[in-house]
């Protein structure tokens, strides 16, 4: 979104996540930044599959697809059943992502697409609200990130969380000039991943986004997918005064571990605002066939002025 790319963000366990510094095993997932959806899908098609070192890609068995590509569709939103998710935080934080994702989803009702609005997730609230996703993450960061420190060369000092907490600490002029490590030390000491204080969580997150959220929704109207703006126009971050983010659709499918494929949509004072289109788990060939017919009906990207 910030860079006006395509970006496909797979179901988690479509692709391996081997050798990734990890953040949380139930939301981590790699997917491909092009230029175009078809160049997007093409690298989909080469890094889908299971992977003996990532255990979670043994359940993309009968969901990967050989080629991608072979789903890019030019009149893919005609007769597509497209929903508009009004609340839960999704709109109103960007008035220019808001006006250039009206015009996006004005485009694809022209294009042929049936457009349900609202098609509100029936969690929203909740999903905004819930405390359940931030327990998950720092359950399965101190877990996964102490798992791969155990497996890095014996040139690395660190070999846990607690290692590396330390580390900043004892050279923090180098490392912490301008923040803490608050997050690292809110971590270090939760249990393990047997802890009911994690599975309730965990059950918590993906019944609100899964069951009783995203799908939902896609069943109640019958829908191919969501939509919304994938975020605001890109702001400004510095040390003192910190990050401006304002808003964001993705949290949903990246609690239910679902897909989401980003489009450019248009652009504001230069700056590119993305369209994305959520769907069910597995559901990557419709997605890439929707993203693919609205970037070809609209050819929104365009190439960043770098002052050359």
């Amino acid at each position: 979104n910030a860079n006006g790319l395509v970006g496909i963000k797979p179901t988690v366990g479509l692709t391996s996540r081997a050798g990734v510094i990890p953040i949380a095993h139930s939301q981590d997932t790699i997917g491909p930044l092009a230029r175009t959806v078809a160049d997007a899908a093409a690298v989909l098609s080469a890094i889908a599959g299971p992977d003996p070192r990532d255990p979670m890609t043994a359940a993309s068995a009968g969901h990967v697809k050989a080629d991608y590509t072979e789903f890019l569709d030019p009149d893919a939103l005609a007769g597509a059943r497209i929903g508009v998710p009004r609340t839960g935080g999704m709109w109103g934080y960007s008035p220019e992502a808001d006006g250039i994702v009206e015009a996006a989803i004005q485009a694809m009702r022209d294009m042929g697409a049936t457009i349900v609005d609202p098609a509100d997730i029936p969690t929203a609230d909740q999903l905004a609200s819930s405390n359940a996703e931030f327990t998950v993450l720092l359950y399965e960061f101190k877990a996964d990130l102490n798992d791969y420190l155990a497996t890095v060369g014996p040139d690395v000092p660190v070999r846990s969380l607690a290692d590396l907490i330390d580390f900043n600490t004892a050279n923090w002029e180098v490392e912490m000039p301008y923040f803490g490590q608050e997050i690292f030390e809110m971590a270090v000491d939760l249990g393990g991943l047997d802890d009911p204080v994690y599975l309730a969580a965990l059950a918590e997150s993906h019944s609100l986004s899964r069951e009783q959220g995203l799908d939902a929704i896609l069943d109640q109207y019958d829908l191919d997918a969501l939509v919304a703006a994938i975020g605001s126009p890109a702001w400004l971050t510095d040390v003192i005064n910190g990050d401006h983010f304002l808003g964001a659709s993705s949290g949903p499918a990246a609690m239910a571990g679902y897909p989401l494929v980003s489009v450019p949509a248009g652009d504001s004072f230069g700056l590119p605002v993305n369209v994305t289109f959520m769907g069910r788990a597995w559901s990557e060939p419709t997605l890439i066939a929707l993203a693919y017919a609205f970037e070809q009906g609209t050819m929104h990207r365009r190439e960043p002025n770098t002052g050359n």
